[in-house]
């Protein structure tokens, strides 16, 4: 894997941006987690626009005044909610792309931490497939820039094994592809019957590099061989 991947630059400069690891969280940041753990549950059962923020108090077991104490507004809960998401994707998939060498690895990995992250917080990512474009002015606009750099990175991964391979595809619909794939998993998905992260990932993972793997190494689809006679 070459040193200047667009994925190693963004590891680096995650890196830089953050915050020392023994940084203790607060009392405030702890009770903040709280409440958009709850918000995320109302949000997945009621919808954002169907959700008040009486509910939100209601369900994060304090008062309304208090609610406001920590955030303005549902809005702002609903931005923090996909920031949180994102960023914390992002963090733990970067700091795996550091020990995984080949390209195939790399994307198996990108599929496993989604996958990972999706299961146990499923709220939360439903909430983020259902309301990706509510926000809107400031904080819509860095959450956007959040997704793109997720897209980003998946699409760097892809153009390195386009390179390792020597084969040609869409690396735009590929993505996409994937996402598609991995983000309405919630909409099948059952505990007791499908298997854990891992296995669905490898699974996952094999269908999708097997389909994009065939791909043709000219760039040119191949050829049909006439049938008959000329």
């Amino acid at each position: 894997m070459a040193a200047s991947s667009p994925t190693s630059a963004a590891v680096a400069g995650r890196r830089q941006d953050s915050p020392p690891a023994s940084a203790a969280q607060t009392r405030f940041d702890q009770q903040q987690t709280k409440i958009l753990a709850h918000a995320a549950e109302v949000f997945c059962e009621k919808g954002y626009e169907g959700a008040s923020m009486r509910d939100l108090s209601r369900a994060s077991g304090m008062s309304l005044s208090g609610l406001y104490h920590y955030f303005e507004s549902k809005e702002k809960l609903l931005y923090l909610i996909q920031k949180h998401t994102f960023s914390t994707i992002m963090e733990n998939l970067l700091a795996r792309l550091e020990t995984a060498r080949r390209p195939e690895e790399r994307i198996l990995t990108f599929i496993l931490n989604h996958l990972e992250y999706f299961l146990a917080h499923q709220q939360a990512m439903k909430v983020l497939s259902h309301e990706d474009d509510v926000l809107r002015n400031a904080l819509g606009a860095e959450v956007a820039a959040l997704k793109r750099e997720y897209y980003r990175i998946l699409v760097g991964l892809l153009d390195d094994l386009k390179r390792s391979r020597k084969i040609d595809f869409s690396s735009r619909m590929a993505a996409l592809s994937l996402f598609g794939m991995m983000n309405w998993i919630y909409t099948w998905y059952q505990p007791r019957v499908d298997a854990d992260a891992a296995e669905l990932a490898r699974h996952m993972g094999d269908l999708f590099l097997h389909g994009i793997c065939a791909a043709p190494s000219t760039g040119k689809a191949p050829r049909r061989r006439r049938v008959g006679p000329k």
